[in-house]
């Protein structure tokens, strides 16, 4: 086991104890809110883990998961917005934690692939995954303001 495992594996554990929280206790707010959560740690492991094992394909995946897991938030927030208006959730913490956890595992997986098509593909991974993660979290606590409808 290399260092890039172990940290997967902790980003893993850590991520897991607090969505599986969420998800199980609490309102509904609180686990649409866990249910963001657990894309927003799945990528970076699946990053650090695609780094350990050097399979590129995980990467894909990273990719793919950044892509349509705030998508799949925004569908529950749009599919539920009656329930969830009633108690809108506030999860700053956890949001800003995921994104500078995300951060940093980009960063880290980047200058450890160095200059090329791999590394792009990361900060292509990493823009969609802390962009995907705050514009979900924020419409699920109230919208923007200033947009109509939301």
């Amino acid at each position: 086991m290399n260092g890039w495992i172990l940290a997967a594996a902790v980003v893993l554990a850590g991520g897991g104890a607090v969505v599986l929280w969420g998800v199980t206790s609490g309102p509904l707010s609180r686990r649409v809110v866990a249910q963001n959560l657990a894309t927003s740690m799945a990528c970076p492991a699946l990053l650090l883990l695609a780094q350990g094992y050097d399979r590129p394909a995980y990467v894909d995946l990273a990719l793919l998961m950044a892509l349509m897991g705030p998508v799949g938030t925004l569908v529950f927030a749009r599919l539920l917005a009656a329930d969830l208006a009633a108690a809108l959730p506030g999860a700053r913490g956890p949001v800003w934690a995921a994104a500078a956890l995300g951060a940093v595992v980009v960063v880290a997986v980047c200058v450890a692939a160095g200059p090329g098509r791999a590394m792009v593909k990361v900060l292509v991974t990493g823009a969609l995954l802390i962009g995907g993660n705050i514009v979900a979290s924020r419409a699920l606590s109230g919208g923007f303001e200033g947009v109509r409808g939301g």
